[in-house]
């Protein structure tokens, strides 16, 4: 038959794949790569949101946020921020899988109970946290005072706001990350724990030893994906504190956010851009080291 086109059966999975594939790259495409290089062509002019009275400035902008105190300011916080959520959210997210994965009684209720502040809107949860935390009646401090102990300022002042706010978000994150270390935790050959016991192994010699090992490539793909939750903390910050207070929970894309439909609405849209873009490169360099140690630790287990 004329105009017939016979294909291979690896062509026409080939064919199959790429139809699969194409609505997720579209996506890709349209709400990702294309804002990203409207976003880089943007920081070279100096314009609003709505691209008027559009003027070349060159790495102006660049230069500007160089010179930015704020900015460097808000990338502190949010590395002081990192270091306190990253580590509290793996650590913690990894034991209480452990803990469900166990046979207990009730482990699947318990299961749910940890997983809910994950699919709970982070909007809702921070107005919530802030009725808590509020130092004239909140609960915490009623808690407290149950106790003897005297008011705590929460969100109201610069050393502890910050704290307070990697509390909340860690409670919110660990459900999540808790969920996927279970998946991995299911998959681990049972044959070893059962040679290890045999060998005498405790429960602690079989977590550091079997455990956290074969865990490893899942640990790396959590921590990787928490650490660029963290360098782009915005929905708590805006809910709970307006980076404050004096700016001691100010964050890099809440500044962005700040210059770019705040205030000024957009009169800042170009300069927004430059920031968005360094902060951008921060986040990518941050994973290439991440990666760099999955690859390295990959090696050194073959």
């Amino acid at each position: 038959m004329k105009g017939k086109i016979n294909l291979s059966m690896k062509a026409r999975r080939d064919i199959v794949g790429y139809i699969f594939v194409l609505p997720a790259l579209l996506c890709f495409v349209i709400f990702v790569l294309i804002p990203l290089i409207l976003s880089l062509i943007l920081s070279f002019y100096k314009t609003d949101m709505f691209f008027m009275d559009m003027e070349a400035v060159g790495f102006a902008n660049f230069g500007r946020v160089f010179r930015d105190t704020l900015f460097w300011r808000s990338i502190g916080n949010i590395l002081l921020y990192t270091l306190m959520a990253v580590p509290m959210n793996v650590i913690l997210s990894l034991v209480l899988a452990a803990l469900v994965n166990s046979k207990i009684r009730g482990s699947k209720v318990f299961r749910l109970l940890f997983y809910l502040p994950s699919i709970t809107s982070t909007v809702a949860a921070s107005i919530v946290w802030l009725w808590l935390m509020n130092p004239a009646y909140g609960l915490l401090n009623e808690i407290l005072n149950a106790f003897g102990l005297p008011d705590a300022t929460w969100l109201s002042h610069s050393k502890t706001a910050l704290v307070s706010v990697t509390l909340i978000t860690v409670w919110q994150g660990v459900g999540g990350n808790m969920i996927i270390f279970v998946a991995a935790l299911q998959n681990v050959p049972q044959q070893l724990y059962e040679a290890a016991k045999l060998d005498g192994a405790g429960v602690f010699t079989m977590f550091f030893r079997i455990t956290i090992p074969m865990l490893m490539p899942t640990m790396y793909f959590i921590l990787t994906m928490t650490l660029i939750g963290a360098f782009q903390l915005y929905d708590q910050v805006y809910v709970l504190t307006s980076g404050g207070p004096a700016n001691a929970t100010l964050t890099p894309v809440y500044l962005i956010w700040q210059n770019s439909f705040g205030e000024n609405a957009g009169a800042q849209a170009g300069y927004a851009a430059a920031q968005s873009f360094i902060l951008f490169l921060i986040i990518m360099a941050v994973t290439i080291v991440i990666r760099r140690f999955d690859r390295d630790s990959a090696k050194g287990g073959k």
